[in-house]
Formats: C-alpha cells, sequence, structure tokens
C-alpha cells in the first residue's frame, strides 16, 4: 500500500513542475521531498523520476502514479466529507477569494457565519482567480471566489465543481468633473486598468478597441480601491464592476457601457469536497451575501 502523504507530493510535483514550487506551497525543504519521493519509488518498484537538466520529470510510470494518487486525495476527501457530515468539526476553510470579492462580500459573509456557524474558522487569502483556481485543483485551498469576463472563458480544471453566485455589471467609472460619458469620446483620456495578462485587462481593452480606440493606460493597478480613488481624483478614467463598491454609494459617477456587460461570479470547490458541511455553510453565506449586495 502506498502511503497518502507521500502520494500527494508526486501529485504536487505533477501540478506545479518543480521540485522548489512543491517545496514553497506544501513549506518543506525541497531535500525532504526528494527523500520522500525516493522512498516512494522505492515502494513502487520502479524510477518514478528522471533528469531534465537542472530539474526532474515524471517518468511514464510516475505520470500513471501521479493519476492514481489525484484519485487516491479525491478519494480521501470524500471519506472525510462523509465522516464531516456525520459529526461536524471545526476545521477550517482556506478560501482564495479575488479582491473585489473580499470587499464586497467577505465582511458580510463572516458576520453571517458568525451567526449561523459559531466557531468556524474562515481562512481568506487575496489571489486572483487564475492563481486561486490553479492553487485550489494543487489543494491549497478548500474554496475559491472567482470571476469570468464576457466572451472570455477560464479553464475547466478537472475535478473542480463551479457555482455561479450571480452576474455583476462592470461601468464606466468617471471623476465628478469629467464631461464627456461616452466611450469613444474618452479615447485621448489616461486610464487606469489591471495589468497586462489578466482577463480584466483583456476585457476591458477590447471594450476600447471595439469603440475605436487603444487605450493609453499609464496606471496598472491590481488594487481596484486604488482605481477607484483615482478616477474619484479625476486622474483617469476606468470601468469597475459594481460588487467592489459592496452596495455601498459610490465615490465616481457609474455609466452603463455598450451592451451593459456583466461578469460572471462563481465558487469553485473540489469535487470530493463539495459535500462537506463546512464548505456547505460558506458557500449559503457567500450566496447570501452576493443576493444582498445584488438587490
Amino acid at each position: 500500500m502506498f502511503d497518502l502523504r507521500r502520494l500527494r507530493l508526486l501529485h504536487e510535483l505533477s501540478v506545479r513542475g518543480t521540485l522548489a514550487a512543491v517545496a514553497e506551497a506544501l513549506a518543506y525543504s525541497p531535500s525532504t521531498i526528494s527523500q520522500q519521493l525516493a522512498q516512494l519509488e522505492r515502494e513502487a518498484g520502479v524510477a518514478l523520476l528522471e533528469p531534465d537538466g537542472r530539474r526532474v520529470r515524471l517518468t511514464a510510470q510516475g505520470e500513471a502514479l501521479a493519476a492514481h494518487a489525484a484519485r487516491m486525495l479525491a478519494a480521501d476527501e470524500e471519506v472525510r466529507s462523509e465522516l464531516e457530515r456525520m459529526r461536524p468539526s471545526l476545521a477550517p476553510v482556506r478560501i482564495a477569494a479575488m479582491q473585489s470579492a473580499v470587499h464586497g462580500l467577505i465582511p458580510r459573509v463572516l458576520a453571517l457565519l458568525d451567526e449561523s456557524a459559531p466557531g468556524l474558522r474562515l481562512e481568506v487569502t487575496e489571489l486572483p482567480p487564475e492563481e486561486g483556481l490553479f492553487e485550489l485543483a494543487a489543494r491549497g485551498f478548500d474554496l475559491v471566489v472567482a470571476e469570468q469576463y464576457p466572451g472570455h472563458t477560464r479553464e475547466h480544471r478537472e475535478g473542480l465543481e463551479r457555482t455561479l453566485l450571480g452576474l455583476d455589471s462592470i461601468r464606466l467609472a468617471l471623476g465628478p468633473d469629467e464631461r464627456e460619458t461616452d466611450l469613444a469620446a474618452l479615447r485621448d483620456r489616461p486610464w487606469v486598468m489591471e495589468p497586462v495578462g489578466t482577463a480584466a485587462r483583456q476585457w476591458a481593452t477590447q471594450q476600447c478597441r471595439a469603440a475605436g480606440f487603444d487605450p493609453d493606460v499609464p496606471y496598472e493597478l491590481t488594487d481596484l480601491t486604488a482605481h477607484v480613488r483615482l478616477v474619484a481624483s479625476g486622474l483617469a478614467v476606468g470601468m469597475v464592476p459594481d460588487l467592489v463598491f459592496a452596495g455601498d454609494e459610490p465615490p465616481v459617477r457609474l455609466f452603463d457601457l455598450p451592451g451593459t456587460p456583466r461578469r460572471d461570479v462563481f465558487t469553485a470547490v473540489r469535487r470530493g469536497a463539495s459535500r462537506r458541511p463546512a464548505l456547505r455553510a460558506v458557500q449559503t453565506a457567500l450566496q447570501q451575501a452576493f443576493d444582498e449586495i445584488a438587490a
């Protein structure tokens, strides 16, 4: 019988690609991971790793065992979920959430859980959806709050289940003294957007190009509250999702964009853990918080 902890190390290596990345994710030393994988090779009786320059890669046997490891880890998670349903525990729920969800949803979620599941510990890390979904598949988190922009799709990783929380409007944000409210008329204005490579940046750039221009983006910021402050100060214009304001009165003027676009806001969990009572409690609170803001 294979040791599940060693199987997880092999699975992590198949997902993350390098021993250093596995060591960083699991807070082990690379030498410890190498020793454990060497022991797994002895248990398997075949070579699982082979040199690849300065790194290592999985052999065909290693790939086969890593796929088996993924199934074993999913089964282990399913059993733990079943036991928790029989006798609910206070095991913490680890969440990775995009920034607008951290601002707009998490404070309300914590208040709701304090009433519905007192004692449940929620551990929240702010991560962009791209990283959060990867870490969820790699078992770094239990649940992710992410988004998908209109016309863009995110990779559907095997073993993950998505649940739509709702649709979040994305609007043109302007300062108090900005007179132009038509997108095409703002071609010469400085823009604030998220960094190149993000789905939000790709989408916003396409909206400008559809209006006949490439935006001048002197301000590349991941912090959406900084976007709002720059716009409110009259230093830039931008496109901001409603969730950022958490139902409060926005300090900027908001106008509908062509087609009144809305992004999908969704949660994702691993299939084996989807029936875990603590996760269900968190998902229920997230849905209630989103509905209250959207109302």
